[in-house]
């Protein structure tokens, strides 16, 4: 069956992007005005609009959406395989280990030796996550199993990550660490953007592509096996596209909380509520809601830039709650 949303949604959320990408590049500290944003994109802009757009803000633009875009899309497909409306990448502990790898590379000094040795750890660490969750959920193909599994790896890298708190050699080092807990994709290069964009790619090609075999298991286990879906085959196929996708994006964005809690259910009411539906409109709305939250830490009068975290769990929490409320029975 063919996964049925309103005709207006997708338009709708690729014009919000739109508006949303246009803002980023034009608004912060120093507004741009559209001329001089096109002067600059064509290369006969003056050194300042310059400098301002094409070395700061358009890399940080391209990490919002990459970012936000993973973030939405892997919410929707575990919201979708463990049909619990709570999950999001946490709850498998992808994010949390990733976020344990990138502590690691400052905690130890490899983030100053070399720019990429952070992203690289936080992948590693997230790709190591996946084979421990594995080994704990073992041949079980509940997804009860595997939420549970997913806790106990999210708990053992956030004990990492107050321990490296704990241990740090001084107070310095203990702020660039929470620093980029908190996270953000402010001052990002292109080579962040670099960094994340094949590891986004790979994880979102492996999510969008089983939305069918998400469809299957609203049916439950037995009834998704009675349609011919390999169980166990799908349980890698989502596993690798989460902590591949959201691996990538952590490492160079630091740790973001509820995007990927909220837009699935944000755009879920426009939709026949299947779990196919929903996962382009959460990958496209996570772009979105990344990208305006991102302007809007740049436009809150504050002596240091708010961090990107701090505002997605601050609007994350009654959006979800009001969302929760009105929709509880319908799930």
């Amino acid at each position: 069956m063919t996964a049925r949303r309103h005709p207006l949604l997708i338009p709708l959320l690729i014009a919000l992007i739109l508006f949303a990408a246009i803002g980023s590049l034009a608004l912060g500290a120093v507004p741009l005005s559209p001329a001089r944003i096109v002067a600059a994109l064509v290369g006969h802009g003056d050194e300042v609009a310059t400098a301002i757009l094409v070395d700061l803000r358009l890399p940080r633009l391209l990490l919002g959406l990459l970012v936000g875009a993973m973030l939405g899309l892997a919410g929707a497909a575990l919201q979708g395989y463990l049909r619990n409306p709570l999950a999001e990448p946490s709850v498998l502990g992808a994010s949390n280990a990733a976020a344990l790898g990138a502590v690691g590379a400052l905690y130890f000094g490899l983030a100053a030796w070399h720019p990429a040795a952070l992203p690289a750890l936080a992948i590693l660490a997230g790709l190591i996550a996946l084979a421990l969750l594995f080994l704990l959920a073992g041949p079980s193909e509940s997804p009860l199993t595997l939420i549970l599994a997913g806790i106990a790896v999210s708990t053992i890298a956030g004990a990492g990550i107050s321990l490296a708190l704990n241990l740090s050699p001084n107070p310095f080092a203990a702020m660039e660490i929470m620093s980029w807990l908190l996270g953000s994709v402010e001052n990002r290069s292109y080579p962040h953007v670099l960094l994340a964009l094949p590891c986004v790619a790979i994880g979102a090609a492996i999510l969008l592509a089983d939305g069918r075999t998400l469809d299957a298991l609203t049916l439950g286990e037995e009834g998704a096996q009675a349609l011919g879906v390999n169980l166990s085959a799908a349980r890698i196929r989502l596993l690798l596209g989460v902590a591949i996708g959201v691996g990538g994006a952590v490492a160079v964005s630091g740790s973001i909380g509820f995007v990927g809690l909220i837009v699935p259910h944000l755009v879920r009411p426009l939709t026949d509520r299947s779990p196919s539906a929903i996962l382009l409109p959460s990958m496209l709305g996570g772009a979105a809601l990344l990208t305006l939250a991102d302007i809007g830490v740049r436009l809150i009068p504050t002596n240091n830039e708010l961090k990107l975290g701090v505002l997605t769990a601050f609007l994350g929490v009654p959006v979800f709650l009001v969302h929760l409320m009105r929709e509880r029975r319908l799930w």
